[in-house]
């Protein structure tokens, strides 16, 4: 068994050479978090050999797909869709002042990759580029695009201008020959959007295939994909599960090591470099028990502060989202590969400003698989209902979470800030009856007996219907922004810059969907998997 297998902690190794000037002893660089962007690292930054590198985790360390089993890694379920699986920790936030909520976040090697539904879409390069603008050049479309084709393994399109072939990440789109896609397809077809064939191309929204890092039904997870046995192997590698990080231990303004927790016990370990990769809700709240974030908020609750950072967790965002049933006529088999069937962007009456090319603000994705099997794991009923996820994916950083005891078992306080303005609710409004006007078209009068709720009396009145979204009203579990990139002049919007370096600590970075400024038009799997390639390779070249 390697390194990555025995799921000890290491005593400190002989230093030895890297990139950047390291000044303490213990591994060049102690990753926190083997998650999605995590795992990225752990691969990226370990194939220099004269790098050491340490990962530490609070979930299990599984090795290849054996290690994981096939039920975690089944693509026609959703491990975070199921209430306390043991693969997700559970976040309680408030979606709106009356709407509590629990955020499930993945707890394994992986992270949330490995608990998703395998949708793998691009940000657009209207999010890169707006990224760019914030003052983050190197997040430009065209400055990305070699990452993005680096890290797939496209099975559809192969290798050209816009996709790879050799990347870790496998890619395929979902199929669409089940009769419930067939009509979603033909629906959107009556009702005048366009085909998308690729909707990692940056062309038109319409509908299309989902891109999906399942494959043959199997949920190739980040961890998967970049950690196989072979990688965990190598000898300046160590992954370590069952370890919790309490916060950073900060020295004369350079980050030195982690305290962790590991059977009941805690101890320091030493780095030359930390990388926080725990998520977009949990970095933060290391950030702040380490003295990093709104002083007001250190100071109320007894934390000594490291470093005034007031975007630390002042205004994160994500895609609200409802789910919409509806009765099919006929009992249909199991879909063989994925609960994905296809979706469809489509532009906001809010959102008409970018033109017909634009992003897309609003998505109403497919399951070919009845919620209550998404939910139990267990079989699901022939025939029974099939559900639309419908989010407004407008980026609207309208969060909040704040630090509520120095006690690191005491958690946030996190508020989403949903429906908050009138364009708020009209999107998901618009959403909900381009939805209910898809499956009144003729070419879903056969295959099915209609939308189970909301009914035409509240779908025709603006506020009877926004009750009904306030009353169903969930979340694509989509958070981004909690620790945002930008310029170190602006610390009211930024707390690291571009390649994730901590503003006013050395030797410290964040590497996950916290540094995105927003949330993108897309759910953020592919893009957090790029967070890791890009932040590894500024790590590799000691970029300025």
């Amino acid at each position: 068994m390697g390194p990555g297998a025995r799921g000890t902690l290491p005593p400190p190794v002989p230093r030895r050479r890297t990139t950047a000037p390291v000044r303490c002893g213990g591994h060049d660089v102690v990753v926190v978090g083997a998650g999605t962007a995590g795992s990225v690292l752990a691969a990226r930054l370990s194939e220099d050999p004269d790098r050491s590198v340490l990962v530490v985790d609070a979930g299990p360390i599984p090795r290849g797909r054996a290690g994981f089993g096939p039920a975690l890694l089944d693509a026609r379920l959703v491990p975070g869709a199921r209430p306390g699986h043991p693969a997700t920790s559970a976040h309680l936030v408030r979606l709106t002042p009356k709407r509590p909520w629990r955020v499930p976040r993945g707890r394994v090697l992986g992270g949330s990759s490995t608990v998703n539904g395998g949708y793998f879409v691009r940000a657009r390069r209207e999010d890169f580029d707006r990224w760019a603008a914030a003052g983050n050049p190197a997040w430009a479309y065209e400055r990305v695009l070699p990452l993005l084709r680096a890290l797939e393994t496209d099975l559809d399109y192969g290798a050209g201008d816009l996709h790879g072939d050799r990347g870790p990440m496998r890619v395929r789109r979902s199929r669409l020959d089940h009769p419930a896609a067939a009509a979603f397809h033909d629906a959107a077809r009556a009702l005048g959007f366009p085909d998308d064939p690729d909707k990692n191309d940056q062309a038109s929204p319409g509908f299309g295939p989902v891109p999906s890092n399942a494959i043959d039904g199997v949920r190739h997870n980040a961890g998967l994909s970049y950690l196989p046995p072979e990688v965990l192997d190598r000898p300046n590698l160590t992954v370590v599960g069952g370890c919790t990080a309490r916060r950073v231990v900060v020295a004369h303004g350079r980050a030195t090591g982690v305290v962790v927790e590991r059977d009941g016990r805690h101890r320091v370990l030493a780095a030359g470099a930390v990388v926080l990769s725990a998520g977009a809700l949990v970095t933060p709240h290391l950030l702040q028990l380490s003295g990093i974030g709104p002083r007001a908020d250190l100071e109320r609750v007894g934390i000594p502060v490291v470093r005034d950072a007031p975007a630390v967790g002042s205004g994160f965002s994500d895609h609200p989202q409802l789910v919409l049933e509806w009765a099919p006529r006929d009992d249909w088999a199991e879909p063989p590969d994925s609960w994905l069937g296809g979706c469809l962007h489509l532009t906001s009456s809010d959102g008409a400003s970018a033109g017909p090319g634009g992003p897309g603000d609003l998505e109403i994705l497919q399951s070919l698989v009845p919620l209550s099997r998404l939910v139990t794991g267990g079989a699901g009923a022939a025939g029974g209902p099939l559900p639309f996820l419908v989010a407004a994916q407008a980026p609207r950083p309208t969060g909040r979470l704040r630090i509520r005891s120095a006690d690191p078992a005491t958690p946030l306080s996190i508020d989403y800030g949903y429906l908050g303005s009138r364009e708020d609710r009209r999107r998901l409004r618009e959403g909900v009856r381009v939805t209910a006007a898809l499956l009144e078209s003729p070419p879903f009068a056969g295959p099915a007996r209609g939308l189970l709720g909301p009914g035409p009396e509240v779908l025709d009145d603006d506020r009877s219907l926004d009750r009904w979204i306030h009353e169903h009203l969930g979340t694509a579990q989509h958070t981004c922004g909690t620790v945002p990139m930008g310029p170190a002049d602006d610390p009211e919007h930024a707390a690291v810059d571009q390649f994730g370096r901590v503003h006013g600590v050395r030797g410290l970075r964040v590497a996950d969907t916290s540094i995105l400024p927003d949330t993108p038009h897309r759910g953020p799997a592919a893009t957090a998997v790029l967070i890791g390639e890009l932040i590894a390779q500024a790590i590799r070249l000691d970029l300025p």
